[in-house]
């Protein structure tokens, strides 16, 4: 038999978030969605941790206000207990800041020990792990990904400097760490949010728990929040700047972490390229890993390329000295005669983070030399949005950006479809481009720009991550294409 709750009506939610429009556009829910709520007079338990957020709502209000109680003849299979709420609680379930500064004690929900806390006062509960945050607690842009695998690879990105990581699929840590599943010595994200709590790993090529690995390198990690909440607010609301605190002591200064995420200027106007790229020049040998030896090396390789490290991944270097190529890698500050000095047979654009116009300040002067002497070129993700620059084009941040191993991508040149691995928050605009350069990939997801190509120099760039580095092999042919045209010239 059904019980009775008592609850807040639904009505009374719906005009605190501002009418149905707002309702739905803060909540993230959809239109439909709060039609459906008025209709059958509850709101689904899927549904709450969004509303808590975007409401402000604190359980008191919802079990102790008299003027906010619901009918009583509301059944359980239709609303959300007490019970249901309370557990919701530490499950990210959005706080109001405390006006006051620093939360008493009884704020915190049972069993928080860290918080996400966004420019915009809405804030995750969880359990923290990893290393304990200092202050300031680390603030940056909050992203999802929605890759099932690589994790690990994905946090030592580069090009995931200044971001905070919501990782959608919900079981992160059950592999473990290694050494060898790392694109970069250090992680390059801020941090990271999570749905379950990570458990011991289970597989045979981990050596080290993810708990474990994270707090050697001094970043912290959120567990036990609706990630798919937070995701569908940055869905459909763009990425917002956040702080994750991760406290030894257990207090929260939630008016100070929100000023924090508040006053964060974002990635646009960013450079970060020069936080990651390396000190200097190094010789790289390594070639992708292939069982059962492990990563091999390239002792006769046929091509010499230059490739410019703006935050290139390991794998991508990889694939190169895979591909045949002896690599020289120079930082991403290097100028077009340090690169030519090596006489190159190709040069190679790598990934990285940030505005690409901000980094095009002193990378542009330098691809636009390479060009000029004419050797071949090759770019992808910064570095194609750094080659669209070189040519004229303009580049732009995207509301979302793509970051998953899932994203389908169509060659035009071609006609086939690639499922691709990508990590981008900006945009090459192809309308801006010359008559000299033609789209040659486009988004499935979007129509967004994904590869371009000139038609007068031997020079072409991708979007997405061809190393797959996580992700599907479907575009390992590029690096072929890149070698092909080295030895056409």
């Amino acid at each position: 038999m059904p019980t009775t709750v008592d609850l807040i009506p639904v009505d009374r939610i719906i005009a605190r978030l501002g009418g149905a429009e707002a309702a739905a556009q803060l909540t993230g829910v959809g239109t439909e969605a709060v039609r459906k709520w008025r209709q059958a007079g509850a709101i689904p338990s899927r549904h709450w941790p969004a509303v808590i957020a975007a409401t402000g709502l604190t359980l008191a209000d919802l079990s102790n206000d008299p003027a906010l109680r619901a009918r009583p003849t509301m059944p359980e299979t239709e609303a959300v207990p007490q019970a249901v709420l309370q557990s919701l609680a530490p499950l990210g379930a959005g706080r109001p800041i405390a006006s006051h500064g620093v939360a008493p004690h009884d704020m915190i929900p049972p069993g928080a020990t860290a918080a996400l806390v966004l420019a915009d006062g809405a804030v995750f509960w969880g359990t923290g792990f990893g290393a304990h945050t200092s202050t300031p607690a680390p603030v940056g842009e909050v992203c999802f990904n929605t890759g099932m695998t690589g994790y690990q690879e994905t946090l030592t990105d580069p090009s995931y400097a200044g971001q905070l990581i919501t990782f959608t699929f919900p079981h992160i840590g059950n592999v473990g760490a290694n050494a060898e599943d790392i694109e970069a010595t250090s992680i390059a994200a801020r941090g990271l949010v999570v749905k379950q709590d990570i458990t011991e790993p289970a597989n045979w090529r981990a050596t080290q728990h993810l708990d474990a690995w994270l707090r050697a390198r001094g970043v912290a990690g959120l567990g036990g929040v609706d990630t798919r909440a937070l995701t569908v607010r940055i869905r459909d609301g763009g990425a917002p700047s956040g702080v994750l605190a991760f406290p030894a002591d257990g207090r929260f200064d939630l008016a100070a972490l929100r000023a924090e995420a508040a006053a964060w200027p974002g990635l646009e106007g960013m450079d970060l390229a020069k936080e990651v790229t390396c000190r200097q020049t190094y010789e790289w040998d390594e070639t992708r890993w292939a069982w059962p030896d492990g990563y091999g090396r390239q002792t006769a390789p046929k091509h010499h390329v230059v490739a410019v490290d703006y935050g290139a991944k390991r794998n991508i270097l990889r694939c190169l000295a895979a591909a045949g190529c002896r690599v020289t890698v120079v930082p991403a500050t290097a100028s077009a005669e340090d690169i030519l000095r090596h006489r190159p047979d190709g040069v190679f654009l790598s990934n990285g983070p940030g505005d690409p116009a901000a980094t095009g300040e002193y990378a542009v002067p330098a691809i636009s030399g390479v060009l000029e002497e004419g050797v071949p070129l090759f770019g992808i993700c910064l570095g194609h949005q750094l080659l669209g620059l070189a040519l004229g084009a303009k580049t732009y941040k995207m509301a979302r950006g793509h970051r998953g191993a899932n994203q389908p991508v169509k060659d035009l040149t071609t006609g086939k479809v690639e499922i691709t691995s990508q990590n981008h928050g900006f945009a090459v605009d192809p309308a801006t481009l010359p008559a000299t350069a033609q789209v040659t990939h486009v988004s499935l997801f979007d129509g967004s720009n994904e590869g371009l190509a000139c038609t007068d120099r031997p020079a072409f760039s991708v979007q997405y991550h061809p190393e797959a580095s996580p992700g599907p092999s479907d575009s390992h042919y590029l690096f072929e294409r890149f070698v092909a045209m080295i030895e056409r010239r």
